[in-house]
């Protein structure tokens, strides 16, 4: 399954490239940013990096997990708004009369 449109990797790259740095240095922290530079890539939009982290964290050889890759907590669920303060849009406002 193609993870990045724009730089045409797959799971099977990102799983490859985990196992290649993983045999290299069994300590090492992989980050999406070292997977991509042992691939030869670069990031571009980075509309992928959900689905990359995805697919990083399904692999079992990732090891110490780095922030980013640590399990998702559901908190923003909880809330109904996007973390604006309440008032935000202009229409809200009122205005001194």
């Amino acid at each position: 399954m193609i993870v990045c449109q724009c730089t045409g990797i797959s799971d099977r790259d990102i799983t490859a490239a985990i196992d290649w740095m993983r045999a290299a240095d069994p300590e090492t922290i992989i980050t999406p940013g070292k997977i991509y530079h042992a691939l030869g890539k670069r990031a571009d939009c980075g509309g992928c990096m959900p689905l990359f982290l995805d697919t990083m964290r399904r692999c079992d050889k990732v090891g110490v997990a780095p922030p980013i890759l640590r399990a998702r907590t559901d908190s923003r669920k909880e809330s109904p708004h996007e973390g604006r303060r309440q008032g935000h849009r202009i229409s809200e406002r009122r205005t001194a009369v």
